[in-house]
């Protein structure tokens, strides 16, 4: 969520580097800068310059333009070069990825924000268990990436981590576009993807739906919110994978769809229609439970795959 005050590799961006000649005789290089100012050793491997610790330069010059989020970028996002981003805690841990929550700000302003920094884990830590039904169809060019991402070997891992976190962020740009309820995606880094935070100005994450226990009248206003989500996901040919009450947020009555790398397309995946099903029956199972009459998974159903014409 935007903050009050306006509101991987992670490599960090040196300030005030020239570009110039590289020389091969060392003696040019003593020559040049016999009147600068020795350098302690710990000084001169400083790879955030002089920031403390945790804290890194603002990743926004590091990505492309399509590597950023959709136009025009909102108004609370800090896109400042001389931005600074630091990191505030955890606010989520998976089997294929970690959440942590970061405050992007310019020193000396009071200009920042609240970022999500989603990092999906390198190869030798990372568990993706439902990857082989999800990645179906996401066949890239060049055939030894295929044949690594089918054997799992370490860079087949690597590439289904650099697969997902392109996945989440490509179908981010495109639901917030269409104007669905999911956090604005900022940009993506590598196998990072930075994200709005959806929670307070002072960093307390929004709550999973799972976690809430709504009113009747606040109940009802969810459920509208969450078919009418479900229903233009659906006219888009798209299903969530995965959906269910945790991976909804509740933010003051608003209703935010999260975790998104394993979005299917319903018509080319061979599985779609069995994709769409789940999620409209996960959902409207728990707001079943919860009493409310219009709450029929049965019935939403077959209401979303007839709006994705797979009836």
């Amino acid at each position: 969520m935007r903050d009050s005050a306006d509101s991987g590799d992670y490599g960090v961006t040196r300030r005030g580097k020239k570009r110039g000649k590289f020389y091969d005789d060392e003696s040019v290089y003593a020559k040049r800068d016999r009147h600068l100012p020795r350098l302690e050793s710990e000084d001169a491997n400083d790879e955030t310059d002089g920031l403390p610790e945790g804290d890194r330069w603002s990743t926004w010059d590091q990505s492309t333009p399509t590597e950023r989020g959709p136009r025009p970028h909102p108004k609370w996002l800090v896109t400042d070069l001389a931005a600074v981003d630091t990191e505030l805690g955890i606010l989520k841990t998976g089997k294929e990825a970690d959440v942590y929550l970061l405050r992007r700000h310019v020193p000396g302003t009071d200009r920042s924000c609240l970022l999500a920094a989603k990092r999906y884990r390198d190869a030798e830590h990372r568990l993706f268990h439902r990857d082989a039904g999800y990645l179906e169809g996401r066949r890239v060019r060049e055939s030894r990436v295929n044949r690594a991402t089918a054997s799992r070997s370490a860079f087949g891992k690597q590439m289904i981590a650099g697969q997902w976190a392109g996945a989440e962020f490509t179908a981010l740009c495109r639901l917030h576009s269409a104007r669905l309820p999911v956090p604005y995606p900022v940009q993506i880094t590598g196998t990072e993807v930075l994200l709005e935070f959806i929670g307070d100005s002072g960093g307390t994450a929004a709550p999973r739906l799972a976690e809430t226990r709504p009113g009747e009248k606040l109940l009802a206003s969810l459920w509208e919110q969450f078919t009418g989500a479900l229903d233009m996901l659906a006219r888009h040919g798209l299903a969530h994978g995965d959906l269910s009450p945790y991976n909804l947020l509740v933010h003051n009555g608003r209703l935010v769809i999260i975790d998104l790398p394993q979005v299917v397309d319903v018509i080319a995946h061979p599985a779609g229609r069995d994709f769409l099903v789940r999620d409209a029956r996960n959902v409207a199972t728990w707001f079943a439970a919860r009493g409310l009459p219009a709450a029929d998974p049965d019935a939403l159903a077959s209401r979303v795959t007839e709006q994705a014409g797979l009836a």
